[in-house]
């Protein structure tokens, strides 16, 4: 595997999807675990992703493609993971409050946790608290993702996150919040767990929180 591992690392980090598809299938064709090609070529090729964005060296453009790379891999393993035993690391919904319209950093926040091997609800934009509230009813999900990029729609996450503590769900589930214009500071004033800048820190945020 280590072979197979090296090359779909390499692959998924140079965004190089044509090859990423071609050496997870030859992976598979070699009889290789599903889960082992997740957790050893993909999963740590997003890591290293995420590293190389926090430093400085790749930008959302190389996030994107690197992302899209390990999205053709996963895909092919999909269906074999499903049919195993491997539990995904946990259940995630993900949103653009009420009012907003914003989706590509929700979209990129999505794409790095299912690569870090969360299962991602994606709701869209224009997000309603009842919405989410049924999400954490319905599909039993363990962390709740936040969006907003406009000042205005900022309010729309702690109407939010008082809907779902009316409920008496807030306890169930962790809520992270992240866009433009939010702090730290802001996500502790309105009851968030946490607080993201961009999709790396995101996707660590959520595992610390519930991986």
């Amino acid at each position: 595997m280590e072979q197979f591992a090296q090359q779909i690392f390499l692959a998924v980090v140079d965004g190089d999807q044509e090859s990423t598809v071609e050496y997870v299938q030859a992976a598979l064709d070699a009889n290789v675990d599903a889960n082992t090609i997740l957790q050893e070529g993909l999963i740590l090729a997003m890591n290293e992703v995420g590293r190389l964005f926090e430093e400085g060296e790749y930008f959302v453009p190389e996030m994107l493609i690197s992302a899209r790379a390990m999205k053709s891999g996963l895909e092919l393993i999909k269906p074999l993971l499903v049919g195993s035993d491997v539990k995904p690391t946990g259940k995630v919904a993900l949103g653009t409050v009420k009012g907003d319209l914003h989706d590509i950093g929700k979209n990129l926040v999505g794409i790095m946790l299912e690569g870090a091997g969360f299962d991602i609800y994606d709701l869209g934009t224009d997000v309603s608290p009842e919405q989410f509230i049924e999400a954490i009813k319905t599909d039993d999900v363990d962390l709740i993702g936040l969006s907003a990029l406009l000042t205005t729609t900022m309010p729309m996450m702690e109407t939010t996150i008082q809907a779902i503590n009316n409920t008496g769900l807030r306890n169930q589930v962790k809520i992270i919040i992240g866009g433009a214009p939010i702090t730290q500071e802001y996500a502790d004033r309105i009851g968030a767990d946490g607080f993201a800048p961009d999709a790396s820190q995101a996707t660590k945020l959520a595992v610390e929180l519930i991986g």
